[in-house]
């Protein structure tokens, strides 16, 4: 009986100091990228807002040097209505494609992006806009982020 807790001590001790080297990489220090220009087109609040955290992802002279055009579309559909034929639900999607290049090279990068989401009509209307509002803030947050790991991915590779 001791011989075998003895054992699964030792196993378990083994295991527990022993790793794969398995690293994990911070994401702060891979954003090794300055933007000297963007130019936008499309909806501005979304341009603005996704214009703003790439800039403030971006750090000041740096050996990559970023072009980036950035296109955005907005689109609000009726997801869902009541017997009534009265609109209770709407989705509004929200499409991105940004083409970046360095100023070095020639070679230009595409990232194409989609993200929606839902929200409900409300009895007063101000309670749905405001509905509106977090719902497209809540995207355009994600469009950030998803289009600034593509571009670290991107410069990565290279």
């Amino acid at each position: 009986m001791r011989q075998i807790l003895v054992k699964s001590l030792l196993i378990l001790l083994l295991l527990t100091t022993v790793n794969c080297g398995f690293k994990v990489i911070n994401e702060s220090e891979k954003n090794e990228f300055s933007i000297e220009n963007i130019k936008t087109s499309g909806d501005k609040r979304i341009n603005f807002r996704i214009k703003n955290d790439l800039l403030n992802y971006s750090k000041k002279n740096n050996q990559n040097v970023l072009f980036i055009d950035l296109k955005t579309k907005k689109t609000k559909n009726i997801k869902e209505k009541n017997i009534k034929n009265e609109i209770t639900k709407y989705e509004i999607i929200l499409n991105a494609n940004v083409k970046f290049n360095l100023v070095n090279s020639d070679v230009i990068y595409k990232i194409n992006l989609s993200n929606n989401g839902n929200y409900l009509v409300e009895d007063s209307y101000s309670t749905t806009l405001n509905n509106e509002k977090k719902l497209i803030d809540d995207l355009i947050e994600n469009m950030s982020e998803k289009i600034l790991k593509k571009i670290i991915l991107k410069l990565n590779d290279i």
